[in-house]
């Protein structure tokens, strides 16, 4: 084991959702610890990338939607050119649920989340993997959420979704571990980040999801994009197949 744990020069991460919230707080983390970090989303990631230059870090943005396969093969294709190699990928891409009882979501709304949590998760990993191969190693975290885990009502299609995120984390770590690539999954509890803005703007609301976990407060993205590089480090290098919440103790009761 390396004596610098988190020291990440030389090694080339993929982060999807770079733009905001928990991607931006990883992709400025990895880079601080010397990764060269390629972001990728729908729409620009520039003051994610002015953070890490002004650190005088490296970082490239490619716009991807990880529901298209033609994206995502993109996407990797410009890493190998830019870096000539793949050793890391944080799957962070995914939307917020629509706020519904079942039989009001509709079928648009059940596709929109699949598409982009589940279906994008799944075209990430296969796209990422096969270079990952190629190298013979590779660390793969795909976030999902605590209602892996558990479920909260009206938001179905969303727990679905991230339920199916454990499952395709826990499936692919089974049939690549003996190639000495680790897929794991994190499920964060709820996070101040631009998409949750609205939610936590009003004070019924907050207190409400402050009271959800047992610190009572919500998380910042800086404390869920830690438990990624130690994912990502040689510290959990006996670590694979897991589904780890990060949620203040939420899902322990």
């Amino acid at each position: 084991m390396p004596r610098q744990l988190l020291d990440f020069t030389g090694k080339v991460v993929v982060i999807t959702g770079g733009k905001s919230g928990i991607g931006r707080a990883a992709a400025i983390a990895f880079a601080r610890q010397g990764a060269q970090v390629v972001i990728a989303g729908r729409s620009n990631a520039n003051e994610t990338l002015r953070v890490i230059k002004d650190d005088e870090g490296e970082a490239i943005f490619v716009p991807t939607d990880v529901s298209v396969a033609a994206d995502v093969q993109n996407l990797i294709k410009i890493t190998l050119d830019t870096y000539g190699r793949l050793d890391i990928a944080f799957n962070n891409s995914g939307l917020l649920p629509v706020t519904a009882n079942l039989v009001d979501q509709t079928e648009a709304d059940f596709d929109k989340i699949m598409s982009v949590d589940l279906k994008g998760l799944f075209l990430c990993m296969k796209y990422q993997i096969p270079e990952m191969l190629k190298a013979g190693c590779g660390s793969i975290i795909n976030c999902g959420s605590v209602v892996s885990l558990v479920a909260d009502p009206g938001m179905s299609p969303y727990v679905a979704a991230k339920h199916g995120v454990a499952g395709l984390t826990k499936a692919a770590a089974l049939e690549y571990a003996q190639s000495n690539i680790r897929i794991n999954a994190i499920c964060p509890g709820f996070t101040a980040t631009e998409m949750t803005k609205g939610w936590m703007e009003n004070p019924q609301m907050r207190e409400l999801i402050k009271s959800f976990n047992a610190t009572n407060r919500i998380a910042t993205p800086d404390e869920i994009a830690g438990i990624v590089l130690f994912l990502a480090s040689p510290m959990a290098s006996f670590m694979t197949g897991a589904v780890i919440p990060v949620d203040g103790a939420q899902t322990a009761h």
